[in-house]
């Protein structure tokens, strides 16, 4: 069993192509926390969003508490084949194994991401199949 076979839900390829979109944006607007630390500290402080996590992250167990806190926390978490690409999409040429897009205090949560949130939420009951 190889580590893809462990990160649920896993993201598509069209998503994946969204999420990239998604956490572009949220970078060009300071409301993006790259790495497993800094999304920790997003979802204890409430104000994460949503979270993007490294299905490659070798070895995946320094990433799998996240899973748990975003579900304590009611907040929806996807995984992304590639670190090497979350990295490139959080605009950096390092790779990263986990990002949160953050919200701000009194900010309304734009329209796109309530859609990228309710498809990530979709992937949830197509792994249960």
């Amino acid at each position: 069993m190889d580590a893809t076979d462990r990160a649920k839900p896993l993201a598509d390829s069209e998503l994946t192509g969204q999420l990239f979109e998604a956490i572009s944006e949220a970078f060009n607007s300071k409301k993006l926390k790259r790495g497993a630390n800094e999304s920790t500290k997003s979802l204890n402080r409430d104000i994460a969003e949503l979270i993007i996590l490294a299905a490659d992250a070798s070895p995946l167990e320094i990433i799998l508490h996240l899973p748990l806190l975003c579900e304590d926390k009611n907040v929806p978490y996807i995984f992304v084949p590639s670190m090497a690409e979350l990295g490139q999409a959080c605009g950096t040429t390092r790779h990263v194994i986990a990002a949160a897009i953050i919200k701000r205090i009194g900010e309304e949560t734009s329209d796109q991401l309530k859609e990228l949130k309710l498809a990530v939420e979709k992937c949830y009951y197509q792994t249960a199949e």
